[in-house]
């Protein structure tokens, strides 16, 4: 039987076993503003936090479900149900790649509920050892890039006002995908004169419209366009690609590694996210795919907490661009992890993921 929410923030839900156990709660993000992207807005986000303990050790990973991905809160509480019980076979969380893999078999889909539990065993397994992420993975946290901070679509006046508000940010993402995006840019940039990318998130319906847009946009100063038209509009996309001169990115066109190889002709480069590629193990072998193909590489993310963000950072000392701002945008962020200085990811050494418990 799933399990069923009461109104408070804080229900936790344990599976008690032997060796590994399970523990989830929803949590609900409140967003600084309403935020709107050509699909829809949200003020509130709804996330699920998930701890794998074992061996006194405790891991936490997190799960932001989006629709447009075939998730919400409910679907992330059943799948998490369902592979308790599997997890719980396991002798050691050490043993994560036999764990993904049946945390896979179980359900097609469901990525952002497996990102919950991948996030929590790679947690647990660097505390284990005593090292942070990055570290077991070789990686050097001098090389993090500098991240975008994201201007939800609003009115040409409020947003003028948020952008005053991520002053210390110095590369902005601005999202489009409506009829008045020339009008929303224009007043971008009459208060600004920083960096800018531009996020469609498949608005654009009309390949002809795309270009036209595109061509403006990067007229105008732009450093690349992600996910113009909708994801299955591959042909249209690589049409695009063609005739103009700016990067195009895809975001909602690829999910997991077995989508890179189709899209690689449409596309200069990817827009990875934990929450659809279902965790830190498929964003490695992503990355690593992406440069045999020679494309450019974002980590990205949903509105999420320092425990989700921190987690996509570890990674990125290997990628292009960083658009890690889900928790920037939140007002009650439990959680403290990576920070930003003038846009800069700086990683901790603390072990894991390097999480803790924001006071109060």
């Amino acid at each position: 039987m799933p399990y069923l929410f009461t109104p408070s923030h804080f229900d936790k839900k344990e599976k008690n076993v032997a060796g590994i156990s399970l523990k989830y709660w929803r949590y609900d993000l409140k967003l600084r503003h309403t935020f709107t992207i050509a699909r829809g807005s949200r003020d509130v986000v709804p996330v699920m936090f998930a701890e794998v303990s074992a061996d006194g050790v405790t891991g936490i990973g997190e799960s932001s479900p989006n629709a447009r991905y075939h998730e919400d809160i409910n679907t992330v509480s059943r799948f998490l149900d369902r592979v308790a019980p599997g997890i719980s076979r396991f002798e050691t969380p050490f043993l994560l790649e036999d764990i993904l893999d049946y945390v896979y078999s179980v359900a097609p889909e469901n990525t952002s509920a497996k990102a919950a539990i991948d996030i929590a065993l790679h947690d647990w397994v660097g505390k284990k050892l005593g090292v942070p992420l990055y570290k077991l993975w070789g990686l050097n946290k001098e090389k993090t890039p500098v991240t975008s901070f994201t201007i939800g679509i609003d009115t040409p006046q409020v947003m003028q006002q948020k952008i005053r508000e991520a002053e210390e940010y110095p590369i902005l993402k601005i999202k489009v995908g409506l009829d008045n995006d020339e009008e929303i840019m224009k007043a971008v940039r009459a208060v600004t004169k920083k960096t800018l990318r531009v996020d469609a998130n498949e608005g654009w319906k009309s390949k002809e419209v795309a270009l036209e847009r595109i061509k403006w946009l990067q007229d105008n100063g732009v450093e690349f366009v992600e996910q113009p038209m909708p994801a299955d509009r591959l042909s249209d996309i690589a049409w695009l690609r063609e005739r103009v001169e700016i990067p195009i990115i895809a975001d909602e066109s690829v999910l997991g590694l077995h989508d890179i190889p189709k899209i690689a002709e449409a596309f200069d480069g990817i827009n990875i996210k934990l929450m659809k590629s279902a965790g830190l193990r498929e964003a490695m072998r992503m990355i690593h795919t992406a440069r045999a193909f020679n494309m450019k590489i974002m980590l990205g993310c949903m509105v999420e907490s320092s425990v989700a963000i921190t987690a996509a950072a570890h990674l990125s000392p290997l990628v292009d661009y960083a658009d890690l701002d889900g928790n920037l945008l939140i007002i009650n962020d439990p959680y403290r992890g990576v920070t930003v200085k003038d846009g800069k990811l700086i990683l901790s050494d603390l072990p894991g993921l390097g999480i803790g418990a924001r006071e109060g």
